[in-house]
Order: C-alpha cells, then sequence, then structure tokens
C-alpha cells in the first residue's frame, strides 16, 4: 500500500523569483524535504486509536526510523502551482515499510477457534465490503469505514477475530484497501488482476455489518461469517498470512495530504 503526499515551498516567503530562482527553490525544497513530510507521515493512522505521532510521543517509533522510511519514498519532479507561487513534489510513501517496523513480535498469536465447527471451502483470501455507511457500535449513528495500519476485525457477538499479533512473523501488511470497483470486474473472478494476485480468485467476500474502534476503523462482521474463517485450519491461515482486503469508499482512499512552509 501507499501514501501519496504533496510538499510545497512559497517561493515569495523564502525570498525567491521566478524564472531565475528555479533552481535554488527546488534544492531549498529538497533541503526541507524531512520538515515538510514530518506531518503527513505523523498523521497516519495507525489504529483505531493512535496515529504514528501518538507512537512516537510515546517512545514507541522513534524519528530517526521514520525518516528513514520518508528517504525511501518514491519522488517525482517538482512542478510550480498555477500561479507561480509554490514549488511542490509529489511523493509516494510505502505504508508496508512503516507497518512492517511496528510488527516486532516472533511467533503469531493463536487465532480464536471454535467448538463447533461448521463446514467450510477452503477459500484463497478474505474480502469485507466496507464501502457504505455502517452503524457504530455502542453509539447510534452511521460512519464510513477509515483506513489504518492494523484494523481489528470482530464478530457480531463482539469476539476478536483478527488483530496484528495474528500476522506471521515476517509478514508486511496485515489487510490491504480497494475501492469496490476493483471487485466487481468482467473478468472471471470479478477481481481486478491486482486483486486476484492478492486473494487469489476464489475469496470468501463478506459485508461487513458494522463498525467498532475509538475511530471507525475496525470492521465488524457477522458471527456466521466469522465461523466460516475459524473452522478450518485453511482458512485460519489466510489470516496468518494477511490475505485479508478491506473495500472502502473512494474518498476515505484518496484523501489529500498536503504540507507547505
Amino acid at each position: 500500500m501507499e501514501m501519496n503526499a504533496v510538499i510545497s515551498l512559497d517561493l515569495a516567503a523564502s525570498g525567491i523569483k521566478l524564472p531565475a530562482g528555479r533552481t535554488l527553490g527546488e534544492s531549498q525544497l529538497s533541503s526541507e524535504y524531512l520538515k515538510l513530510i514530518r506531518p503527513p507521515i505523523l498523521g497516519i493512522q495507525v489504529d483505531s486509536s493512535s496515529t504514528l505521532a501518538d507512537l512516537t510521543e510515546r517512545g514507541e517509533f522513534s524519528l530517526a526510523r521514520m525518516d528513514g522510511i520518508a528517504l525511501e519514498a518514491r519522488a517525482a519532479s517538482p512542478f510550480l502551482s498555477p500561479d507561480l507561487l509554490r514549488l511542490s513534489s509529489a511523493h509516494t510513501i510505502y505504508l508496508e515499510n512503516i507497518s512492517a517496523a511496528l510488527i516486532r513480535h516472533t511467533r503469531p498469536a493463536e487465532i480464536r477457534r471454535t467448538l463447533t465447527p461448521v463446514p467450510a471451502p477452503a477459500y484463497t483470501g478474505i474480502i469485507i465490503i466496507a464501502d457504505t455507511p455502517l452503524p457504530v457500535h455502542g453509539m447510534k449513528s452511521a460512519a464510513l469505514a477509515s483506513p489504518c495500519l492494523f484494523p481489528k476485525i470482530w464478530d457480531t457477538d463482539m469476539n476478536l477475530i483478527y488483530e496484528r499479533n495474528m500476522l506471521e512473523a515476517g509478514k508486511k501488511m496485515m489487510v490491504r484497501y480497494a475501492p469496490a470497483e476493483s471487485i466487481f470486474t468482467e473478468t472471471p473472478s470479478g477481481l481486478s488482476p491486482e486483486i486476484a494476485a492478492f486473494t487469489g480468485t476464489k475469496p470468501m467476500r463478506i459485508i461487513a455489518r458494522g463498525l467498532f474502534g475509538s475511530l471507525p476503523t475496525d470492521p465488524v462482521i457477522d458471527t456466521a461469517d466469522a465461523l466460516t474463517i475459524i473452522s478450518t485450519e485453511e482458512n485460519r491461515r489466510l489470516l496468518h498470512e494477511g490475505r485479508v482486503l478491506i473495500i472502502l469508499a473512494d474518498s476515505t482512499l484518496k484523501q489529500p495530504l498536503e504540507t507547505g512552509d
């Protein structure tokens, strides 16, 4: 997964005049890159209650580690705003590098089992569809699900089905996100090639029943669907391997991240 961020330099405030100062502006934008890119990275939602900024304040993630990840970002060529007042550059930050740095266990936690397993097909992945407003558990309201690095998945009896410590050591991401159009295509599986490569061509499709958490990041699925997952070793393995895709609304997947001096 990736996060796109744009950093900008106010040319007038920096005393830079075009066209002669273009090279100087690019040099200054580059030299201030880490200072400018920190705010959007620190704002990344880690789980329903914490951002990366919260983790750095608690000493759970260092600024030095964050800067190292920022320097691994893919950068596009700087560009001028239409009014020629700002010089900007777009950067793609690889969220899996942040996620991997926060997954520190060496053995995965056990996935909940059931004393009453049900017959279940062996699926190739799990897709949770949560792209419409859903009721928020414990509140008289509905919300769109929000992305985060480590969502938890609950069933409608509020049993915890999946959380980050269940992921196999060495895996970088516990879930991935995609828009609805990626699972309703004209291919034989109905999946886009990218999604099929991740979930396989015979994934279990689940309609989320609600949301939970301080922020609405954690899907709640029907207990019957959860039982299908935990009834067989093959399907529990999908959680250990992180073969979980959550479908979100376009508006929550394409929020612009911009920062400037």
